[in-house]
């Protein structure tokens, strides 16, 4: 078993920032893929980025390139998602993602382990 604890959400003013940390612990394996979904009231969860192992892959969904920012720290089994420039819309229940031994991918089912998620609201 794999759990995630996700931290760093809050309330923010429209061009806000803010860092979200997740944490692994449990039976990760030394190759797996970490990835952030959300969710926003009505809508389905959707991918917003992910990152491989070794930090080289780092895909965004379209919606986020050029504001927000993906990283990892396997000393500490953490990534983190640097929010910058926050828009209303980025407004969701933002969740942690784990999949192990393979690569980064998109695919909300490809994900194995999930955590609780942490509440994003933007202010217009």
């Amino acid at each position: 078993q794999v759990q995630l604890v996700e931290s760093g959400g809050g309330l923010v003013q429209t061009g806000g920032s803010l860092r979200l940390a997740c944490a692994a612990s449990g039976r990760t394996g030394s190759n797996y893929a970490m990835a952030w979904f959300r969710q926003a009231p009505g809508k389905e969860r959707e991918f917003v980025a992910g990152i491989d192992w070794n930090g080289s892959i780092t895909p965004y969904t379209d919606s986020v390139k050029g504001r927000f920012t993906i990283s990892r720290d396997n000393a500490k089994n953490t990534v983190y998602l640097q929010m910058n420039r926050l828009k209303p819309e980025d407004t969701a229940v933002y969740y942690c993602a784990v999949r192990r031994g393979s690569g980064v991918t998109i695919g909300l089912y490809t994900y194995e382990y999930w955590g609780q998620g942490t509440q994003v609201t933007v202010s217009s």
